[in-house]
């Protein structure tokens, strides 16, 4: 009989444990849903045979709190949760956030900032002698010394600061399972160095150099930014499963951090397997109470179709987490999902989104990956596609078409990103059409990022043409089919390589767009991207050129407020950008002027922007509580609409 894994003394009684393989230590609320990275680890362990009990965020400021289940016989697994906590806690401005999705009713405060290492050290307080094992989003991309955005600083690896054993990096189902089993066997934690898709700590120098790769010392890259920038990109050149070498850090005291290669990639039907294990699809009902998770609301009736990208945006961590290839599930296994759905009471016939990292990737980028691994010296979208890029989106067309065709489901969205320039390049337009007619509701959200080249340069993006030429098929798709549908392009502002003199190229675009985004993301270094490395260093760690990089919180607050320049809080902020800029020419009362000058005339208003709006949008305007706002018309990317605003998800 399926039911939730043990959280309490009183579980194990009830199924007969005296004692756990596993105590799961996790800083999130236990959901047992396979868009939880806890469950599917539980699910896994479980269906091996482990017995594995759940300790969600215990209290780490009593000790008496981490004994809830007892002492483990094999070991302590740790997570800090679905996001890494410090993005969970303080948006890129280091202001606290008021409400954590991932906790029952919502509620902030249940876990710690930087929640490994304490969860960690509560363990070893009490239990000084059992194995920890540490994964997750926040321990995989602190698996070597990195920049830590939040203290400003170089910190260790997170292996050595948190006083655990073991790190299984990236997704983590191949490397737990072997973990578990030589813990099993007898095996010393101590002797475990030799899984792929883990990290370890040793003293033997032997050990850590036989067949790796030596990255800068520890104290080097602390000190000297060019340093860091060099191990950072020995490591991104090291994150494929085929070609991937092993590498090793040095520390004090002779101490080593070696990291073993990727994991490989899951085959589909060990996809399939994994999705078909039986999670309990929701939260532990004793959350009731408390409102249950907000967090499981969206996933709830959404499928994972994939895992993997190949786009290698550099502000991404997927490349250093889930790899740059692409694995999927079968037909069959997501069929079988989405008709559970329709058995649930409180489904209306919506599935909410059908996808992974990118929506549209359904395969790995050319044939050869699955058996000799992504290039290491060149990318498969990005500054233009890869000569063997196999752009093909007939898969995935057929796969939403039997997802319409199933009794009792009403309409599938997409919701999970679609890759602009990757369907932009497929010659056929069926996809494209499909998508219109069938999985957009209005809005199709999209991310250019940004308009400079310059700067696209600097993402990892296609150029600036591609999102136009893009935004030409979508108005030419959407007038075949007579639908009136927007696109809502997310924006970045403050991304390495932009000066004011790009933010000010943007808000004249989106002048000329007449759109007024209503949610903007300012650049947020988190741990193991190619942008945090050159928002630390100054350097681009794939040419070890220079790059400029808006560290100054008020620089960034002017970027940010060219984005929405049409606000009146933004005013003394655009006009200090336009000034130092050398653009005065934008201040006035011209067409393209973007503000009033500071004193306007009688009868003229200071902050409105000086184009003439449309008496739609006029009155329009005047609604104060309108839940519409101005966006991109694609029927005319120069032409001024109205739609309905987004809110941009942030999926690590």
């Amino acid at each position: 009989m399926s039911d939730f894994l043990p959280v309490s003394k009183a579980d194990m009684a009830a199924r007969g444990i005296d004692q756990l393989d596993f105590v799961y230590v996790i800083g999130d609320a236990y959901v047992d849903h396979p868009s939880f990275g806890h469950a599917i680890i539980s699910r896994v362990l479980e269906a091996h045979g482990y017995r594995v009990g759940i300790l969600s965020q215990p209290d780490w400021k009593d000790d008496a709190s981490i004994t809830a289940l007892g002492e483990p016989r094999l070991a302590f697994l740790v997570t800090a949760g679905n996001m890494d906590s410090m993005v969970n806690h303080y948006s890129v401005s280091k202001k606290r956030r008021g409400t954590d999705a991932y906790t029952p009713g919502g509620v902030m405060g249940k876990r710690p900032d930087y929640a490994t290492v304490v969860y960690c050290q509560l363990i070893r307080r009490t239990y000084r002698q059992v194995p920890i094992i540490i994964g997750g989003i926040e321990a995989s991309l602190r698996r070597m010394g990195h920049y830590d955005y939040w203290s400003n600083k170089v910190k260790r690896s997170i292996l050595l600061d948190s006083g655990a054993d073991l790190i299984s990096y990236g997704m983590g189902e191949r490397s737990i399972v072997e973990i578990a089993d030589a813990l099993s066997s007898g095996i010393a934690v101590s002797d475990i160095s030799f899984i792929a898709g883990t990290v370890f700590k040793t003293k033997d120098r032997e050990l850590a150099s036989y067949d790796a790769v030596e990255l800068p010392c520890f104290d080097e890259i602390k000190t000297d930014r060019a340093a860091y920038a060099k191990s950072f990109s020995i490591q991104y050149s090291n994150t494929d499963p085929f070609n991937g070498k092993r590498l090793f850090e040095t520390y004090d005291r002779g101490r080593m951090v070696v990291q073993n290669p990727p994991a490989k990639p899951l085959t589909q039907m060990e996809m399939d397997d994994i999705y078909a294990l039986p999670y309990m699809r929701t939260y532990h009902p004793s959350y009731q109470k408390a409102g249950g998770v907000p967090a499981i609301s969206e996933v709830k009736f959404s499928l994972v179709s994939s895992r993997g990208c190949f786009g290698g945006c550099s502000f991404c961590a997927l490349t250093f987490h889930q790899g740059r290839i692409v694995q999927s599930r079968s037909h069959d296994s997501i069929l079988q999902e989405a008709k559970a759905f329709v058995k649930e009471p409180d489904f209306k016939g919506y599935i909410h989104d059908v996808g992974g990292p990118t929506a549209n990737f359904r395969k790995p980028a050319c044939k050869k990956q699955l058996t000799n691994g992504a290039c290491t010296n060149r990318q498969c979208l990005f500054p233009t596609p890869c000569k063997n890029l196999d752009v093909d989106h007939s898969d995935y067309r057929e796969l939403l078409r039997k997802l319409r065709r199933l009794d009792g489901v009403k309409k599938v969205f997409i919701r999970s990103g679609i890759r602009y320039d990757y369907l932009i390049y497929d010659k056929d337009r069926g996809f494209l059409r499909e998508l219109c007619e069938h999985h957009v509701s209005g809005q199709l959200k999209i991310a250019p990022e940004h308009i400079s080249d310059a700067v696209l340069q600097k993402l990892g993006k296609p150029s600036a043409a591609v999102y136009e030429k893009f935004v030409h098929a979508y108005e030419q798709v959407n007038r075949q089919l007579g639908k009136e549908q927007y696109l809502v392009p997310y924006l970045m502002s403050s991304h390495p390589g932009s000066t004011l003199k790009e933010a000010v190229a943007l808000a004249e675009f989106l002048r000329d767009m007449g759109y007024h985004p209503k949610q903007v993301q300012d650049f947020y270094p988190t741990p193991s991207t190619i942008s945090t490395c050159m928002y630390y260093t100054g350097l681009d760690p794939r040419t070890m050129q220079p790059v400029y990089t808006a560290v100054d919180p008020h620089e960034k607050a002017m970027q940010r407020a060219m984005i929405q320049y049409r606000s009146p809080q933004n005013y003394d902020l655009v006009r200090e950008a336009l000034v130092r800029a050398g653009r005065t020419d934008l201040i006035g009362y011209g067409e393209k002027c973007l503000i009033r000058p500071r004193n306007p005339g009688p009868g003229q208003m200071e902050h409105a922007p000086a184009q003439k709006l449309s008496a739609g949008r006029r009155k329009d305007a005047g609604k104060k509580k309108s839940k519409q706002q101005h966006q991109h018309n694609p029927h005319n990317p120069h032409k001024k609409t109205k739609q309905h605003a987004g809110k941009r998800e942030h999926k690590l």
